[in-house]
């Protein structure tokens, strides 16, 4: 007799939740049309639990959500029970998941075929909209129905009719019942927006949720106010004639019938060019008028498909290739206290880990105590995080139905290893910000040398982390003039240090002592003062001895300069410490004078996004500032250009919607070279 494995009770509560809380958010989706939270995070949850059931398959029940399709149909419609049934994708994020797939599908082939067969592949882009099925008689639309739970949907015939793109009456008079999505463009979203504003109503979260909402109106005066298209890209079925034989001519055989088809698809030979075309359409599908959550990869060959068939939701042959996302859910399985170098104690979340715009992430920032208490985040929460640009991503919502009663709040406790002195932390009066009571501990002093030899203080190569460290631990440094004294004996007595990278540390030293004013001023850990405040001081002083005479009014009056950094810049320099420390630097280094550039980028506001092939983030920063620019973190409609490198992020997105210049690699360094 097989005796029964013990399974966790914490494993059962989790999926009991994650099933229930899908089940509610599916249904706000697909039913209500409202989001409350984006369907990435959703697919994160239901990732989750596919994961758990595989591990606990004697876990897994029927009415489970990752065996449905979608959510129910509208009492309001009539119901239409689907000729053919409808199926849903399983979805890959990886490129390790798409060459499983695709190993699967060899498996699959060789089993059915009794030989090795090398695919080939038909890739098309995967709309965000409303699925839609549409039936037609003798080459009349009879009918257009929702997918609903994939046996019955909704007829919403007279809205679809409203749709120009929807052929009411075919090229032929062929007997088909094909599939398809209807969608609304990004700009039409915008306009619908703003009128429902001004109406007091709710904008649409998405053009997704507005076609929806759109099609599953009673009145079609208000589907065709809409201004919905459609793309066909299946034909799940055919009266008469031989069906096309691939899925390229399947797509191309839909076109001819008059449908409108999305014409980006491609035929891929191989697993790689199928990689090649989700990647490129990453990068690429932010600039197309409608919304693009990934891409779909289907066996070409019809013999193949039908070969290899259908799992209990989805085909076998076909998998949706879903793009990096932006938002993801997991748990909040502790906070940690972080050090930084002014002193300033910051929140940092420790996640179970979880895949977020292409990387798997285990921290998230939670900036102060009063973040914490804005989102009431507990230890063990289930969370949705949000990637923030080029940094650490945010925690932006917590999931509260996931609550099991178990989590606990977070409070700030009266002492921080790390800090100096007792140890002891407070609060910063008027601040959100707690601090170390008593300021120059290891651990903070540690991170100023950290920070002063980083890519956007004085770059020093070679000498990271790791070797500061160890530097500190054999009291070899202290303090930041400490580096400009270190001799290749000191560095080859460390462990496993060896000649050549001794040479090389050394080197990249001597290269450091000559420096902008801007880097050196960044990396002096002044508190507020910033790689951009940095360059507004130098640009408008020159000279730090200047800059360190200065009073705090003449501070509090430069352009982009507030009095909270006013006052701290003005302290700084007060201070006989920092006086004495910037004293014995100057002896060692030799900074640039600060020259007016009126080339093509002065003046203007430049954003970074992506990698640059030529160079570096911090040097591309560097020779902005140096032509007379400033670089700025985030769009916004003050910002001239953007510079898009390779794999851009959500910036590019913001920069497209806010109509900001775009550009190019080639472009910028032509702009610098002017």
């Amino acid at each position: 007799m097989t005796q029964k494995r013990h399974i966790p009770h914490g494993v059962q509560e989790r999926i009991k939740k994650l099933r229930e809380t899908i089940d509610h958010h599916r249904y706000l989706y697909h039913v209500l049309d409202k989001e409350e939270f984006s369907a990435e995070a959703l697919d994160s949850l239901k990732a989750e639990l596919v994961k758990l059931e595989e591990e606990y398959p004697e876990l897994t029940t029927p009415d489970s959500p990752t065996k449905r399709v979608a959510g129910k149909p509208l009492s309001g419609f009539v119901k239409v029970t689907h000729r053919v049934p409808q199926w849903s994708f399983n979805d890959a994020f990886t490129e390790e998941e798409i060459r499983e797939f695709d190993a699967r599908v060899r498996r699959g082939l060789k089993a059915a075929f009794k030989k090795e067969i090398a695919p080939a592949y038909t890739v098309e882009l995967k709309i965000d909209g409303l699925k839609v099925v549409f039936e037609y008689e003798r080459g009349i639309l009879k009918r257009a129905a929702t997918r609903g739970d994939g046996k019955v949907g909704e007829d919403v015939t007279a809205n679809v009719k409203t749709i120009e793109s929807v052929p009411l009456s075919l090229r032929r008079p062929a007997s088909v019942i094909v599939e398809g999505e209807v969608w609304m463009g990004k700009k039409q979203l915008e306009l619908l927006n703003k009128e429902r504003e001004k109406e007091n109503e709710p904008p649409f979260a998405n053009p997704r949720n507005a076609a929806a909402g759109s099609i599953r109106q009673l009145d079609p005066r208000v589907a065709a106010g809409r201004k919905l298209d459609n793309f066909i890209y299946d034909l799940a079925w055919l009266s008469d004639g031989e069906a096309p034989r691939t899925q390229y001519e399947e797509l191309k055989f839909l076109r001819e019938l008059g449908f409108k088809v999305e014409n980006r698809f491609a035929l891929c030979r191989n697993i790689d060019e199928v990689i090649d075309y989700w990647r490129q359409w990453q990068k690429r599908g932010a600039s197309l008028s409608y919304l693009l959550d990934g891409v779909v990869v289907k066996l070409n060959e019809r013999r193949f498909q039908e070969a290899l068939g259908h799992t209990g939701k989805a085909p076998r042959y076909a998998m949706a290739l879903k793009f990096a996302s932006e938002e993801a859910a997991t748990v909040l399985e502790d906070i940690a206290l972080q050090v930084g170098r002014t002193g300033v104690i910051t929140p940092v979340a420790v996640l179970n880990p979880v895949r977020l715009a292409g990387s798997v992430i285990s921290r998230a920032t939670l900036h102060n105590e009063d973040e914490i208490k804005r989102l009431d985040v507990r230890l063990g929460d289930t969370v949705i995080l949000k990637k923030a640009g080029d940094v650490i991503p945010d925690i932006v919502s917590v999931v509260r139905e996931m609550r099991t009663g178990r989590e606990k709040p977070f409070h700030f406790p009266k002492k921080v290893e790390g800090c100096g002195g007792d140890g002891s932390i407070e609060r910063v009066p008027g601040q959100a910000a707690w601090r170390c009571k008593f300021p120059g501990s290891f651990a903070e002093q540690k991170r100023k040398l950290y920070h002063f030899v980083s890519k956007k203080a004085l770059d020093i190569r070679g000498l990271g982390p790791k070797l500061i460290d160890l530097l500190m631990e054999h009291k070899l440094i202290g303090s930041f003039t400490d580096i400009f004294s270190l001799g290749k004996g000191d560095l080859l007595n460390l462990p496993r240090f060896a000649e050549k990278s001794a040479e090389n540390v050394l080197a990249s030293i001597e290269r450091a002592r000559k420096v902008t004013l801007t880097r050196l001023l960044t990396a002096l850990s002044i508190p507020h003062a910033g790689e951009e405040t940095a360059s507004v001081l130098a640009k408008h002083y020159g000279d730090i001895r200047k800059l360190g005479r200065t009073s705090f009014e003449e501070l509090e009056n430069i352009s982009g300069i507030g009095p909270i950094v006013a006052r701290s810049v003005h302290d700084w320099f007060r201070n006989d410490e920092n006086k004495k420390l910037l004293s014995r630097l100057l002896k060692e280094l030799t900074v640039e004078k600060v020259k007016e550039s009126k080339g093509a980028i002065s003046g203007k506001t430049l954003v970074l996004t992506g990698s640059l092939a030529s160079m570096e983030r911090e040097e591309a920063k560097e020779k902005i500032r140096r032509a007379g620019g400033k670089v700025s973190s985030q769009i916004s409609p003050s910002v001239d250009l953007v510079v898009a490198g390779e794999n851009p992020g959500s910036k590019f997105d913001k920069a497209l919607e806010l109509g900001v210049r775009i550009l190019s690699e080639k472009e910028f360094l032509d702009m610098l070279e002017k």
